[in-house]
């Protein structure tokens, strides 16, 4: 059996701290799906298409990495795509507290659904969509937080 690992987010955008947390996984999985996560309720900098094509030129390269989107419980998507592992990124101790919470109700509601965590290299640690958009937003230059293939209309 294929291990097939989901790497869920929002990729609003996606920075190069994901991108090393992917690459730096590939070795342990057959297939990692980079899976950007419908919220109705969230307001997004850039559009569902805008975020996948960017993955798509981030990972065009690595023919076990595969793009999709979902909406619903990341749990029922992992199942949906027979994937027993989630991979998630962790920069410091509120991450870790955060995700470890998210990963046991996962295993629950996930039939076993293990959760894989690996820490950031320390030049990534500071790196998250979330400064990235404020950055964005703010007219700053937020190139060096962006793999190559992002580019940030003026």
């Amino acid at each position: 059996m294929k291990k097939i690992a989901v790497f869920p987010g929002s990729f609003d955008p996606i920075t190069v701290g994901h991108v090393d947390l992917v690459t730096r996984a590939l070795p342990f999985f057959d297939e990692i799906i980079v899976a950007v996560g419908i919220n109705s309720q969230k307001k997004y900098l850039f559009s569902l298409e805008q975020r996948i094509e960017w993955l798509e030129a981030c990972f065009d390269d690595q023919p076990r990495v595969r793009v999709d989107s979902f909406e619903g419980l990341t749990a029922h998507y992992c199942q949906s795509v027979n994937a027993k592992f989630l991979l998630r990124g962790l920069r410091n101790a509120s991450d870790f507290d955060y995700e470890k919470t998210i990963s046991q109700l996962n295993q629950i509601i996930g039939d076993g659904l293990e959760t894989i965590f690996l820490i950031s290299q320390p030049a990534f640690s500071h790196i998250s969509s979330t400064v990235v958009r404020e950055i964005i937003k703010g007219k700053g230059d937020a190139s060096s937080f962006l793999p190559e293939a992002v580019k940030i209309p003026s």
